[in-house]
């Protein structure tokens, strides 16, 4: 299918909308914080030499289901995360970004002195 189409041409006209456009910013961004982190876990599975089927039976969960989260996009619950990575002897870390930060602090920073 060609990128013209109309689910295409669709997108694009909704995505002249600033409240639409944001909020499918915000929802790409999601999806893009979890594939990374299935992409890792994944990676580390592969760097211990762990099957998908021997990950499943350790964490007890069903082989497919694991097939299916390291083979296609999902939303994995952040419970079967935690499982995955304490089997892969790993840790989930959650870094804040330095930049929406930094930004809060100065939009606080100015409330205050205009209230001042």
């Amino acid at each position: 299918m060609s990128r013209t189409g109309f689910h295409e041409r669709r997108r694009t006209e909704r995505m002249r909308d600033p409240e639409f456009r944001a909020e499918y910013e915000r929802a790409r961004s999601e999806i893009e914080q979890i594939d990374s982190v299935v992409r890792s876990l994944d990676q580390l599975r592969e760097n211990t030499g762990t099957s998908k089927t021997d990950l499943a039976r350790r964490i007890g969960r069903n082989p497919s289901s694991i097939r299916r989260l390291f083979t296609a996009r999902s939303n994995p619950e952040l419970r079967l995360v935690v499982q995955i990575a304490n089997d892969l002897d790993a840790d989930i870390i959650v870094v804040p970004r330095r930049k929406k930060r930094d930004r809060r602090l100065r939009s606080d920073e100015r409330a205050n002195a205009t209230a001042a």
